[in-house]
């Protein structure tokens, strides 16, 4: 006796259940949600700390992977600023072609291809989201301050050293929280919030008065005043109240801080000394750097030397420029960037990365403008603007972070702040 196959029909087929089908798609959207919130929360903690850095980048793009965010990269990539960034570092890529020092180019090429970090923290934000993105930041942030503050009431030492921040990152953090918080004082509805915040930014402009960076508490200072102005020019009696607050506790503070009444001794000292020919000295190596590069910058104006060149042009230039005036710099400081943004650009890839640079700058802006955070925008470009005239942005890579996520979470809060308010309108 044979079997005959027996066949199935489809309708003997076994059905599969649409509520379990529904429950697994609804518990891998959960999953994939609480690795969304978990790495953009983490990043702003780990941001601080080289070592849980690395970990965190990489679960950031994890997330952004398995969010499905790869299929929305190309509406990511149409905003202006991404775009900008883009472009900033294929720019930056092109000149390690016609470089003396690939290597370098490919060290310095990386420093500003970290920014774009920006596009996977971007992408996973959303109105569920943001809460856990600020959390982390303002835990982050408040968490590196307490330490920095035992750092210099109770050890007496400048920046971090247990976490490797220097006094200038230290700085720049303090000014960048100066100006968060002076901005939401100004926009802020509830007269205790806005109390509260100028308290913070007056402490947090004490702080930095006690640090040994004098061109970012200049940067901070400058942008500050041009922020209170851009608050309150249409409102005449805020205006010069809150001027007046400023104004009387930055005097206060330098008249009592140490530390700024030391550095700008020291400023005067290195000026007359390098009226007298000796640039080996903070000031005077800055005087010395700058000039070489614009010498460079005015060799090759179009194209730049190559990335990744700059700082080996400056230890081969100086040994005759000038007759050799600066020739014994390079052992009183090792060369690594020329302390401005627009020389250090302009020497590796000329003009063209100058413009590049600015782009990136204006669409920066932008993008903050476009969502109604154009005055934090205006405050920013000029912080970073002056800034640069004394340092390098990138290099302070935990800070450029920091901005990177303060637009990040300030465009995704007012993303969904105009959806309540739509939603609420409808109803």
């Amino acid at each position: 006796m044979g079997f005959e196959p027996r066949t199935y029909g489809s309708e003997n087929r076994i059905p599969q259940d649409p509520i379990n089908s529904a429950n697994e798609t609804q518990s891998a959207f959960k999953w994939r949600g609480v690795l969304a919130k978990s790495a953009l929360f983490f990043f702003g903690i780990a941001l601080w700390s080289r070592g849980l850095s690395f970990y965190a980048y990489y679960l950031l793009i994890l997330a952004w992977i398995l969010d499905s965010s790869l299929t929305r990269f190309g509406e990511t990539i149409k905003e202006p600023f991404v775009l900008a960034m883009l472009m900033l570092c294929i720019v930056l890529a092109l000149g390690i072609l016609w470089s003396d020092y690939p290597k370098f180019g490919f060290k310095v090429w990386n420093r500003y291809f970290a920014c774009l970090i920006f596009i996977p923290y971007f992408s996973l934000l959303n109105k569920a989201r943001v809460s856990w993105a600020m959390g982390g930041a303002l835990i982050g942030y408040f968490g590196v301050l307490l330490i920095g503050i035992y750092q210099w009431l109770i050890i007496g030492a400048q920046g971090i050293p247990p976490l490797k921040i220097t006094y200038l990152d230290f700085s720049s953090m303090l000014g960048i929280g100066v100006i968060v918080a002076l901005f939401l004082a100004g926009t802020s509805r509830s007269n205790k919030a806005r109390s509260w915040f100028w308290l913070l930014a007056v402490f947090l402009l004490l702080i930095q008065f006690n640090q040994n960076a004098r061109g970012l508490l200049f940067a901070t200072l400058v942008s500050s005043i041009f922020l209170i102005f851009l608050l309150h020019r249409k409102e005449i009696k805020k205006l010069l109240t809150a001027m007046v607050v400023l104004i009387v506790a930055i005097g206060f503070f330098a008249y009592n801080s140490d530390s700024f009444q030391q550095r700008l001794g020291q400023a005067k000292s290195d000026i007359e000394l390098s009226k007298q020919g000796k640039y080996d000295t903070s000031l005077g190596y800055r005087f010395a750097i700058w000039d070489v590069g614009l010498h460079g910058i005015g060799e090759r104006p179009i194209m730049g030397h190559g990335t990744g060149t700059a700082a080996p042009y400056f230890d081969k230039t100086v040994q005759t420029y000038k007759d050799g005036l600066y020739k014994n710099l390079p052992t009183f400081l090792k060369t690594y960037h020329y302390h401005n943004d627009w020389i250090e650009i302009g020497m590796q890839i000329g003009v063209l990365g100058m413009l590049a640079y600015a782009f990136f700058l204006w669409n920066w802006f932008r993008i903050l403008k476009a969502h109604q955070l154009g005055i934090l925008g205006a405050a920013f470009m000029c912080y970073i603007m002056l800034f640069g005239l004394t340092d390098v942005l990138v290099i302070f890579r935990q800070n450029i972070y920091l901005l990177l996520v303060i637009t990040a979470i300030g465009i995704g809060w007012q993303k969904a702040h105009e959806t309540t308010s739509l939603q609420t309108g409808n109803t």
